[in-house]
């Protein structure tokens, strides 16, 4: 019986399976990534998990001086969303106002509702404190920014 010695031109097993494996993972590592912008609010915007116009709300690009409500009109340990404007408007203890992004900082979703204390993501669950943006439920690490509100006697102004 005899033999060919002629080596095998194709790729190993072991490569093969570690091809495999390693693309495997880095599927995985971009479907399950954490925020690539570490809140620093310049994201892509290529996220697929966000909804359709996620980058138009929150962009702050509404004038100074816009009233967005009156005091009455934010609930004492809630809050109101103005998408149109870019922001969140608290009220954790009467009178005392706080202003924070509109946009989840895990990936940039829009946040939907005030309730409960926290200021809440519907994409992937992140909630934030209404006194002032810190992560109250993850994925987020990274606290809503602040944004500049004024009250003048019941009129809520963009600062």
């Amino acid at each position: 019986m005899t033999t060919s010695e002629e080596p095998f031109s194709g790729p190993r097993r072991r490569t093969v399976v570690a091809t495999i494996g390693g693309a495997g993972l880095a599927a995985a590592l971009t479907a399950c990534g954490g925020d690539s912008d570490n809140g620093s609010g310049s994201g892509s915007g290529d996220d697929s998990t966000a909804p359709a116009g996620a980058q138009a709300s929150g962009g702050g690009d509404k004038a100074a001086g816009t009233v967005l409500a009156r005091t009455a009109d934010i609930p004492v340990g809630g809050g109101k969303i103005f998408k149109d404007e870019g922001v969140v408007v608290t009220q954790p203890t009467k009178g005392d106002f706080k202003a924070f992004s509109n946009l989840c900082t895990h990936k940039r979703c829009p946040v939907t509702s005030v309730e409960g204390g926290t200021i809440n993501c519907p994409c992937h669950g992140s909630k934030f404190s209404i006194a002032d943006g810190s992560v109250e439920q993850k994925p987020a690490t990274s606290p809503l920014p602040a944004a500049e509100i004024s009250v003048d006697g019941d009129a809520i102004t963009l600062a």
